[in-house]
């Protein structure tokens, strides 16, 4: 009888727990926002693919037009970046730093200044109009920042109170939908954005990535990133595994110290006179973007995902293309625009080890895929992230010990030349500004009550 007792007994809780609209309703907001994020996802990818198409259209053809960016690219980066700073503040740059800087902030109205849904709206927007622009972003980054604002309004209007692990869950989900890799989603929750990880945000973090992961398949089918590869690593590979891991972490580390120390520089210098200054700069860095492109045949602009994948499928790179795409890149990043590095810095890898492999007579598959990882190992300091996410977008499992080598190398040479991880330096920027933003208005608010 006792069984039968406790039965009944788990029965009827179960079905009065399942009858509280406070306990289902919750979960059904949530599993919307992760689908959402799927959804979402597809969208953006499908608008900067045809972003991308619009510019080449009107800049490839021979003649004057390849001329065309010299006065699209500034043109459009100014008025990105005017339309960040008036109507979307916070969406400047990649948007990781933003969604890392609201998980540390506990005040509801700091989050909301830098994850909500108009940001959402505006940095998919702005992104485009980059993409447009012949910028070099990528959607990946800002697509994290989407992620994260989606699952903080869906914990709003669920009533959740667990703010920090939804953030993580949303932007896990953002780039497991963005590159289709549910692996290097969950890997960038725990090693990137987290670093001080919980287990309880275990289950917020799988539930989200199955969820938006399922909605992104279903709606753009299955797909590796950057295609397949056959090229497999074997131990006479391992000249190629040290060069493309230290050479491509020692670039990866010199473009993210180049990038802090700019930032900081661009916001002394615009200080006085932010709005003009910050324009001036825009206008400039977009100049010198149409400038690198076109002397690059056009190689630089955009994603740089084509690039990439030609180089993946076993097609040798111009021996330059990497350094010109890292001062693109690096241009688009410090100008101040909404776009993201992910998707360029994977290209500037894949270009270095198309060079390295080219210089060894390795192939040169098996080159761009190792120099992906060392390089983006090198930028983001992330090695487990940078290594999983490349073995999804790829297939090559057969080269799997190789990519951790390469991008262990990548992200000790990186460790060595630059001591900051590119996000969180940036994060701490955001969170400065919510701070001095507190302190601002508790000593106007003290002024006034002894006034």
């Amino acid at each position: 009888m006792r069984p039968n007792y406790r039965r009944n007994s788990m029965l009827r809780r179960s079905q009065a727990m399942w009858g509280n609209a406070r306990v289902w309703r919750p979960r059904l907001v949530f599993w919307a926002g992760a689908l959402a994020i799927g959804v979402v996802s597809v969208g953006f990818a499908e608008l900067a693919d045809i972003a991308q198409h619009m510019f080449k259209q009107v800049t490839g053809i021979a003649g004057w037009t390849a001329y065309l960016p010299l006065v699209i690219t500034p043109a459009g980066f100014a008025l990105s970046a005017y339309l960040a700073i008036t109507l979307f503040p916070n969406s400047q740059g990649s948007g990781i730093p933003q969604a890392i800087a609201a998980r540390h902030l506990t005040d509801d109205d700091d989050r909301e200044r830098l994850l909500s849904l108009k940001m959402a709206a505006g940095k998919i927007l702005l992104t485009v109009l980059g993409l447009l622009s012949g910028a070099s972003i990528g959607r990946e980054g800002p697509t994290v920042q989407v992620g994260a604002s989606l699952m903080l309004q869906a914990a709003r209007v669920g009533g959740m109170a667990h703010a920090r692990g939804l953030i993580l869950a949303g932007s896990a989900a953002g780039v497991a939908a963005a590159f289709n890799t549910p692996l290097a989603g969950i890997v960038f929750a725990i090693e990137e954005m987290g670093r001080s990880y919980q287990s309880r945000a275990n289950g917020l973090v799988l539930t989200t990535v199955i969820l938006s992961g399922l909605a992104a398949s279903a709606l753009a089918g299955k797909y590796t990133y950057f295609g397949e590869t056959t090229a497999s690593a074997a131990f006479s590979d391992w000249l190629l595994v040290i060069l493309c891991g230290i050479g491509g972490g020692a670039f990866g580390a010199i473009f993210s110290a180049a990038a802090l120390q700019a930032s900081r520089r661009v916001r002394r210098w615009a200080g006085t006179q932010p709005m003009r200054r910050l324009l001036l700069l825009a206008t400039g860095c977009g100049l010198a973007v149409a400038v690198v492109g076109i002397l690059s045949g056009g190689m630089t602009f955009g994603t740089g995902y084509e690039q990439a994948r030609y180089a993946v499928e076993g097609n040798a790179l111009p021996w330059y293309y990497f350094l010109a795409k890292l001062i693109a890149g690096l241009l688009s990043m410090i100008s101040g625009i909404p776009g993201g590095i992910f998707a360029p810095s994977l290209s500037v890898g894949a270009g270095f080890g198309s060079a390295v492999g080219q210089l060894l007579g390795s192939s040169i598959g098996l080159a761009a895929i190792l120099g992906m990882a060392g390089y983006f190992a090198g930028v983001v300091q992330a090695p487990m992230t940078a290594f999983v996410i490349i073995l999804e977008m790829t297939g090559s499992h057969d080269s799997i010990i190789a990519l951790m080598c390469t991008a262990m190398l990548g992200y000790g040479t990186a460790r060595i030349i630059s001591h900051e991880p590119l996000y969180h330096a940036l994060s701490r920027v955001f969170i400065a500004d919510a701070i001095r933003r507190r302190r601002a208005e508790g000593a106007q608010a003290a002024g006034q009550t002894s006034n």
